[in-house]
């Protein structure tokens, strides 16, 4: 059984060799794809291979072999049981769950580390490693050659995840937008014309009306990286902790520049922002003086007003923490009453809502505040996220490289993404005006 293993190992070996050399001289994607596929498969097989022939004794006792289990008595006799030859042959039953034939909880383990390689323990040590010390192990060569020639390991799943998951709870404005992931260049067409009914008589007919898709939107590439220093990893020795900490400060760096990116990216080399794009219609950026921004009769007209119908359902306020407390909270009408009473219901504390809709608050830097700002910056937005569309696969890959100035190893992490407005037409932008 032992000989029959170390058989099966050479051949694998020998596959994975040729797949390696293989990759080496390959020039298409989907070539490497394929190829790195078959050699994550092949490295679980390997491991599994050797973890049974080092478990199996090298040899086995001869009269063992020589015997012969006794046939059972005619009719099975009375007390008889069948010995259990997996019980007899430890190594024989590790094999049979290797191959699917070793009971349920085998068959799971294996499913779970083929479907998703980067969450196993042995390529998060392998990660951990690569980031402090820069080697690279075997869990990491069959990544490598699937993205650059340059030294790289892809983020271990066990971190993205958990990048995933804050940014959505801690970014107020990335986790309300729309994701996607379409392929880059590629344009997504938007329906601009709608046909238009007419009454007819007994004599008079309508006429043909062509609906054509005649304007689109496409998502280019761009790259969203952060660095980390060695030095602040120093002292971290865990895997747990290592995870902690770099997701940390992957998070805090990654969701101030994608919040900033929606709101005010300028389109060149990253994400077109809601504030920077001239499809906003032009009817729909007011300006407004300190003392309309203070009145509500003024938001009412120059603000909701403005707003198609279409669009008011899902739309939201979005402006600067000092903003909402120094001038939306505390607005009042020509009888001293506050415009914000309803923001105060039967929940506990205050919610964020004006003119009956939501009300976010961001960072100044995101938004600057009212008081602030100087004429013509944007000190609000009134639309619904959702028609912004972020397109990024959200699979962020690790680099290394050695900084001269500082004398310290740099990880840096890239993402690939490009976001804009799927239709300005739901946007109303409220910008500080001159005081007359």
């Amino acid at each position: 059984m032992k000989k029959k293993l170390k058989d099966m190992l050479a051949k694998k070996e020998a596959r994975k060799a040729e797949l390696v050399s293989r990759s080496a001289a390959a020039t298409e994607i989907a070539e490497l794809r394929s190829i790195n596929t078959e050699l994550d498969t092949l490295n679980g097989e390997i491991a599994e291979l050797r973890s049974m022939i080092d478990a199996m004794p090298d040899e086995q006792d001869s009269e063992q072999r020589g015997q012969v289990p006794p046939a059972p008595p005619a009719g099975g006799g009375l007390g008889y049981q069948q010995p259990d030859q997996r019980s007899q042959h430890p190594g024989m039953a590790q094999a049979l769950a290797a191959y699917g034939m070793g009971g349920a909880q085998g068959q799971q383990q294996r499913s779970h580390e083929q479907a998703d390689p980067y969450s196993t323990a042995e390529y998060r040590s392998a990660f951990m490693a690569f980031a402090k010390t820069g080697e690279i192990r075997p869990e990491l060569r069959a990544n490598a050659v699937t993205t650059t020639a340059d030294v790289s390991a892809v983020i271990p799943t066990t971190i993205l995840n958990e990048i995933i998951k804050k940014l959505t709870v801690y970014g107020q404005v990335f986790s309300r937008v729309r994701r996607l992931n379409v392929k880059g260049g590629v344009n997504i067409p938007v329906l601009s014309l709608k046909p238009v009914a007419t009454w007819i008589g007994e004599n008079t007919v309508s006429d043909k009306q062509k609906v054509q898709a005649n304007t689109n939107v496409s998502f280019s590439y761009y790259g969203l990286e952060c660095k980390v220093s060695v030095s602040l990893l120093a002292d971290t020795v865990t895997l747990e902790g290592f995870e902690t900490t770099i997701t940390d400060l992957i998070v805090e760096a990654m969701i101030k520049a994608i919040d900033l990116a929606v709101i005010k990216g300028n389109g060149t080399g990253k994400l077109l922002g809601i504030t920077a794009d001239t499809r906003v219609p032009a009817a729909q950026v007011v300006n407004m003086t300190p003392a309309e921004f203070s009145a509500w009769d003024q938001w009412a007209k120059k603000v909701l007003a403005k707003m198609p119908l279409a669009y008011k359902a899902g739309a939201t306020f979005l402006m600067a923490s000092g903003t909402f407390e120094g001038y939306i909270n505390g607005m009042t009408d020509d009888n001293g009453q506050p415009i914000g009473r309803v923001n105060y219901g039967i929940t506990e504390g205050p919610q964020e809502r004006f003119a009956g809709k939501e009300v976010i608050q961001v960072e100044d830097d995101v938004i600057v505040p009212f008081a602030d700002a100087v004429a013509g910056d944007v000190v609000a937005i009134y639309c619904n996220l959702k028609n912004y569309g972020f397109n990024s696969n959200l699979q962020m890959t690790m680099f290394r490289y050695f900084d001269h100035d500082t004398n310290e190893w740099v990880d840096k992490a890239i993402l690939i993404a490009d976001g804009k407005l799927i239709d300005p037409n739901g946007v109303v932008i409220v910008k500080k005006a001159a005081a007359v």
